[in-house]
């Protein structure tokens, strides 16, 4: 190979590589997470965490990565926060300690509220979990100090997801894809799922924040009118602050979270 098509190529490479971070948007491909220790008073038994956005050791809304090996069990804690979990891949568990193992799927949804006795467990060959908390610091912290804050833990399976379409929003433009609610109000802070087939060529836009997390499928993004393109696979992320779009070309079926700050498009 001559040095021009060698030159060609390594500028390829780092096209889908390297990660895409600037004021307005943010984009980050598996191979560039950067992975610590959730708990690192635990050592080697400790699942491996990697901030996407944020940062858990401080007092600020953050979301993360969360690895977990096959028959990973915590013991009996609490947490000091609230969070949101996500299964991206595998199989977790995530209640009561007298409670029967309810193994949650890729595509699933739970809370956790501060202050509930409650055990994590994985299943899976391989484990993996977004987990967004809305202030920080994230604890760990021993049942003995538990606590009632008010909240109830919920656990929605993949398989009892509402899926909407474009038959029932009038934000989807797009043939096919579908959008399920978690929380919040489309109009102020949500969480959703998005559903997109393969092939699928579109555009996500928002007025407001917007930050989404793939949990299924392949896709490549790129940014508004910006000729860089990544590869997104499960665990992927990215976002923006302003109006501007996150373009999709999707080689399977796609499912992403989304976090917004208010309504967005898909178009």
């Amino acid at each position: 190979m001559d040095r021009l098509k060698l030159v060609a190529l390594a500028m390829a490479l780092c096209t889908f590589a390297s990660p895409s971070i600037s004021s307005d948007h943010t984009v980050i491909s598996t191979e560039n997470i950067k992975w610590g220790l959730l708990n690192p008073a635990r050592g080697d038994a400790s699942p491996k965490a990697a901030d996407l956005w944020g940062d858990r050791t401080k007092d600020m809304p953050t979301g993360m990565l969360v690895k977990f090996n096959k028959g990973f069990s915590s013991p009996p804690h609490i947490h000091n926060i609230s969070y949101r979990g996500i299964v991206i891949e595998g199989r977790m568990h995530n209640d009561a300690p007298s409670a029967e193992k309810m193994w949650l799927p890729t595509g699933s949804f739970w809370t956790q509220p501060a202050g509930e006795i409650h055990i994590t467990a994985a299943d899976g060959q391989e484990n993996l979990i977004y987990l967004k908390i809305d202030s920080g610091p994230y604890l760990v912290l021993p049942s003995e100090k538990a606590f009632d804050n008010g909240e109830r833990p919920i656990n929605v399976d993949q398989r009892n997801l509402v899926w909407l379409d474009t038959e029932d929003t009038n934000w989807l433009k797009k043939d096919n894809a579908e959008i399920a609610y978690l929380w919040g109000e489309p109009e102020s802070a949500n969480g959703s799922f998005v559903k997109l087939p393969a092939g699928f060529q579109g555009k996500i836009t928002s007025d407001h924040a917007l930050k989404a997390v793939v949990v299924k499928g392949k896709a490549i993004h790129h940014w508004n009118k910006d000729d860089k393109k990544t590869a997104l696979s499960p665990g992927s992320f990215f976002s923006s602050n302003n109006t501007d779009s996150h373009h999709l070309n999707t080689e399977t079926e796609l499912v992403i979270y989304v976090n917004s700050n208010g309504r967005y498009r898909l178009e």
